[in-house]
């Protein structure tokens, strides 16, 4: 198992021009591949730094499959071009003007990136957090568009590939053993969907510009004076800017934790108020307001969740052959999707 102690981290500080003795180290993150397969020499750990002498850090070490140094030094040179651009991030030091640099530390080829350890995570949100949320997604999408930033990266959220919102492709596969009146309720679904998918075609047309990829509740952070910073850019990569509006917004209104006394219709509370933020920077053309709908009710109709991870899934209904379960998401799903019909 990768590991690395003060020494090692001393080692790679100097690197970055940090002149300082390590005082505590703590993991915030462990992605640990080589427990079903040994000797593998993937990578993911980030950790917090302690020092004696400078402001706590975070280290990130990866050595993934399809990651590169470019891919990892671009998504770090677009970080700071947000930042110089007023967007609220982390500061990233630099080793002989480059970001992100390889290093073998006990027996492990790693990519090493160093930046500043923030305060104030959010882990709870309002709708005037949402707001302010919504206003920095906006600034972002315009900086990278004005820019002309591309990142050559796989997003998590792009509605015409395989994506961590939606999941057509897992209902597609039921289709096999479906009889009678549930697979002419599948066919119908399956043509309803193909109909949306070639009113929003246009979008694949488009031009794609850089973007952070992630905006949530463990990416997002408070200053003292309630402004919003974001980090971990992880997942950045190039997307349609309107798509990854839709979807951002959708998963950051759907899968944050929200304060108790607005637990009541908390989703559209919070997604109407990102979309006030967001469209106060970037306000939606006559074509987005639109597409809005017909993306909105398909990202509802095949959620993730439901098609494919909730233990009463979609999915699971048909592994464990509950026939009147599976006619039931199929009633939902075609309701979810002709409800929102425009």
């Amino acid at each position: 198992m990768f590991n690395v102690n003060a020494a090692d981290i001393e080692d790679i500080l100097n690197d970055y021009g940090i002149s300082s003795r390590v005082s505590g180290v703590s993991e915030i993150q462990r992605y640990d591949y080589e427990q079903n397969a040994k000797g593998i020499g993937e990578v993911r750990l980030i950790i917090k730094v302690e020092c004696k002498s400078n402001s706590p850090l975070v280290i990130r070490f990866k050595n993934e499959k399809d990651v590169t140094l470019e891919i990892i030094e671009s998504q770090c040179r677009f970080a700071e071009t947000l930042k110089k651009s007023g967007i609220i991030t982390p500061h990233q030091y630099q080793t002989g003007g480059i970001f992100a640099k390889w290093y073998n530390i006990n027996g492990y080829d790693v990519i090493v990136t160093v930046e500043q350890f923030v305060e104030g995570e959010i882990k709870v949100v309002d709708a005037k957090i949402a707001e302010k949320t919504g206003e920095l997604l906006a600034k972002m999408h315009t900086i990278s568009e004005i820019g002309n930033i591309h990142i050559q990266n796989a997003v998590l959220f792009d509605p015409f590939k395989e994506n961590d919102l939606f999941d057509f492709v897992s209902f597609k596969s039921i289709e096999t053993g479906l009889t009678h009146d549930v697979k002419r309720l599948f066919v119908r679904i399956v043509d309803k969907y193909n109909a949306y998918m070639e009113i929003l075609s246009p979008l694949k047309r488009q031009q794609r510009y850089a973007v952070q990829g992630d905006i949530s509740e463990c990416n997002l952070y408070q200053t003292c004076s309630g402004e919003i910073g974001v980090f971990d850019f992880n997942r950045c990569g190039d997307n349609n800017l309107f798509c990854d509006a839709v979807m951002q917004a959708v998963f950051y209104a759907r899968l944050m934790d929200y304060p108790e006394n607005a637990k009541d219709n908390s989703e559209n509370k919070i997604l109407a108020a990102f979309w006030k933020g967001y469209c106060s920077i970037r306000a939606f053309s006559e074509e987005q307001i639109k597409w809005y709908p017909y993306l909105y009710a398909i990202i509802n109709a095949f959620w993730s969740g439901d098609i494919r991870w909730n233990d009463d899934s979609l999915m699971n209904a048909c592994k464990s052959g509950d026939v009147d379960n599976v006619q039931n998401w199929l009633s939902k799903i075609w309701e979810r999707l002709i409800s929102l019909d425009c």
